[in-house]
């Protein structure tokens, strides 16, 4: 069994002054003020209209995040809308397959790390349904079948698109101390990257300070297509 820690990873083409040149432009339409543009614009005028509730003006652009977390957490990214989502599907994917390491991967639950006794029940769990996975699939039944048997800590992969407007709401509601600990644990450090690259459309959203950066998931930028989570 393979343990691993939730990660994201986002293209560096995704974000950017460019974005916020194009969603300037789109909502000046409604004000007819496209002659108040200048090039290189900052998005004061998009701060503006967020403050006041204006926030359609945003819904223009999008963009797109793979995330590495557990199928409990990912049960929740999908009740957002609006969005599009491509998630690993238990339905197709045979863990007992070369590619996978003949075994399954679960996301580690940050919050026992000081609670051994708690850990080692987890642990012991995910491993006697990975053993009742593999006797499923070894005696014929089909992925689709022995998934039933699967932990909500096993690892997934899932692609997610919002626009602009909806990860603004994402996370309102994920990065608040309300939200699930591993919720918490993808969603604030990705609210601290929107914020660096897209400050004038994130900077005024909270999170929970009191939740520790060192137990913060990974976010990682890259130009490669291609590169793996």
């Amino acid at each position: 069994m393979i343990i691993q820690k939730p990660r994201a990873l986002i293209y560096a083409s995704e974000l950017g002054e460019a974005m916020t040149t194009r969603l300037e432009r789109y909502a000046r339409v409604c004000y007819k003020s496209e002659d108040k543009m200048t090039s290189g614009a900052k998005g004061d005028f998009l701060k503006d209209k967020i403050a006041i509730g204006h926030e359609s003006i945003i819904e223009h652009e999008k963009a797109t995040v793979l995330l590495i977390v557990d199928r409990g957490i990912s049960h929740e990214i999908v009740r957002h809308r609006i969005g599009a989502y491509s998630q690993e599907s238990t339905r197709y994917c045979r863990y007992d397959r070369d590619k996978f390491g003949n075994e399954i991967s679960v996301i580690e639950p940050f919050f026992w790390e000081n609670n051994a006794a708690a850990y080692k029940t987890w642990l012991n769990a995910c491993q006697e349904a990975e053993t009742a996975y593999m006797k499923l699939l070894a005696a014929g039944c089909p992925a689709q079948e022995a998934r039933s048997v699967l932990p909500n800590s096993l690892k997934t992969e899932i692609a997610v698109t919002y626009n602009m407007r909806s990860w603004r709401h994402f996370f309102q509601l994920r990065c608040d101390r309300a939200a699930h600990p591993q919720m918490r644990q993808i969603s604030i450090p990705l609210l601290l990257y929107f914020q660096k690259k897209l400050p004038y459309l994130f900077a005024d959203i909270g999170y929970d300070n009191r939740f520790s950066p060192a137990d913060y998931a990974e976010v990682i930028e890259t130009d490669i297509l291609f590169n793996p989570l």
